[in-house]
């Protein structure tokens, strides 16, 4: 598993859905030179635990974008099996309303570029390429800042759903930080008190708290 904080976000350019319906060829990040991107990976089209994450993101994407933030989401599925998906409703277990793109990684490579493939490939005594895994990505998520760098990642296994409002958070976190120049101690939100990275400025923050 990579650790890609304080790294450049691996370039890509692959095939997406764009605005809930339109497919595009050739998708990338650097698209958004300049705003901070939450990235995420989820293993599968037609699931169970993924849709709930998707519509979870859709529902604060407004959030996101007022603080400067793209979402955008990638498994290693089709764009054409990404574009079916959201033409089915919610109610149906469809991802119907997501607007944000989603990208498909079907050469698996992206996955691999950010550490989240679960699986590898082995080579066998015939010297056949075998599947060592599900070959599907992790519930990775990734923290990007403005000049594409990462910033925060986060890996779950399979069954485990994210929570959004963390990501949120997360995003406040760094762009505190970027404003102010402060650091943020745990459980840190947005409107309280932050500290000073100084001796004298964290023995007067920990005196009040």
């Amino acid at each position: 598993m990579s650790v890609l904080v304080g790294k450049k976000a691996p370039h890509f350019e692959a095939g997406a859905v764009i605005n809930g319906e339109e497919i595009v060829e050739s998708f990338s990040l650097e698209q958004y030179k300049g705003k901070h991107v939450i990235f995420f990976f989820y293993p599968k089209d037609f699931t169970f635990v993924c849709p709930t994450e998707l519509h979870a993101f859709q529902e604060k994407l407004e959030e996101f974008k007022s603080r400067n933030c793209e979402i955008v989401a990638c498994s290693t599925d089709t764009e054409e099996s990404h574009w079916g998906w959201l033409q089915m409703s919610k109610d149906d277990g469809g991802i119907q309303g997501i607007t944000y793109p989603i990208v498909a990684d079907t050469s698996k490579t992206i996955s691999m570029n950010y550490g989240v493939l679960a699986g590898d490939y082995d080579v066998n005594d015939e010297g056949e390429y075998v599947a060592n895994g599900p070959m599907i990505a992790y519930r990775g998520l990734f923290l990007i800042d403005g000049e594409g760098v990462v910033q925060h990642q986060l890996v779950n296994n399979l069954p485990l759903g994210r929570n959004v409002d963390e990501a949120l958070r997360m995003l406040d976190a760094l762009q505190h930080v970027e404003k102010h120049g402060e650091v943020c101690p745990a459980n840190w939100e947005s409107g309280k008190d932050a500290m000073n990275a100084t001796f004298d400025g964290v023995a007067s923050y920990l005196s009040t708290h």
